[in-house]
């Protein structure tokens, strides 16, 4: 499996699906797995580089959001304290999750050696801004509706690291199943992560990290732009330039099915279905 980055206290690990990453936080204080995802070999390799650690406590295991690829190795690590967003436990899309796990397994003939399950969540975030304290190491969360209901950010403080789920790639434009309102919600989340926190490393749950403060607020102004020019042109019945924003991403095909979805949900949004 890939290891894009590896720092002292961090390894970022990529899948060959969907370039997803998993993110690996270890200290004196905490070790922290964030989505462990895809293919049973990664997973194998995932949970080798956590028993390498020596660390007597606890694998916090956090999950960004409920979306199947996120979820999909959790019974594959023992003694694991859970954490996800109040709306990841409530979720009335479990049964739909799991269903679309076994569905990818069964159609590329995929065997795992641990049962498919939705997490049981441990410690849960309700509150915007909640935080959570291991020693001298503090995990701050927000709130992150959009994509979906039920993501969340996290920073890891002192080292200000943002794990920002599926929001803020560098190969996906906004793939928008929840609200186009509730991500520009986030959005305005994201700008007040960034005057509040010192960040210094961005972490998507597809694609590219960055260290690159000017190249994250560059995702976050594209992001912003495509939603608002999306919307304003459905909600006015006027042009949008699609090739500009499909081909902007380097998987021009799959963007476009992605767009095509947003339209339909924007279209809903405004009530303009088509017949």
């Amino acid at each position: 499996m890939k290891t894009q980055l590896k720092t002292q206290n961090l390894s970022i690990f990529e899948s060959a699906i969907y370039r997803t990453t998993s993110t690996l936080f270890h200290n004196e204080d905490l070790t922290l797995l964030v989505d462990p995802n895809w293919l049973p070999i990664e997973i194998k390799h995932i949970q080798q580089q956590v028993n390498s650690l020596k660390n007597n406590g606890p694998l916090h295991l956090l999950f960004t959001h409920s979306d199947y690829d996120h979820i999909i190795a959790w019974r594959a690590f023992d003694n694991t304290k859970t954490i996800a967003s109040k709306a990841f436990v409530e979720s009335t899309g479990k049964e739909k999750q799991i269903q679309d796990i076994l569905d990818f397994d069964d159609k590329h003939y995929i065997t795992r050696d641990y049962p498919i399950e939705y997490p049981i969540i441990d410690q849960v975030v309700s509150e915007n801004g909640q935080q959570i304290s291991f020693g001298s190491t503090k995990l701050t969360f927000y709130h992150a509706p959009g994509h979906n209901n039920d993501g969340i950010f996290t920073i890891i403080e002192p080292y200000g690291t943002w794990i920002a789920g599926d929001y803020l790639s560098n190969v996906e434009f906004p793939f928008i199943y929840d609200s186009s309102t509730a991500y520009l919600q986030t959005i305005e989340t994201m700008e007040l992560i960034l005057q509040k926190h010192d960040i210094k490393l961005l972490i998507p749950g597809h694609g590219d990290a960055t260290a690159d403060i000017m190249e994250i607020k560059q995702r976050m102004a594209d992001s912003k732009n495509y939603i608002l020019e999306l919307r304003d042109s459905i909600e006015n019945e006027t042009s949008f330039n699609q090739k500009k924003w499909v081909e902007h991403y380097p998987f021009p095909k799959f963007t476009l099915e992605a767009h095509l979805n947003n339209v339909a949900l924007i279209r809903k949004e405004f009530g303009k279905e088509l017949a």
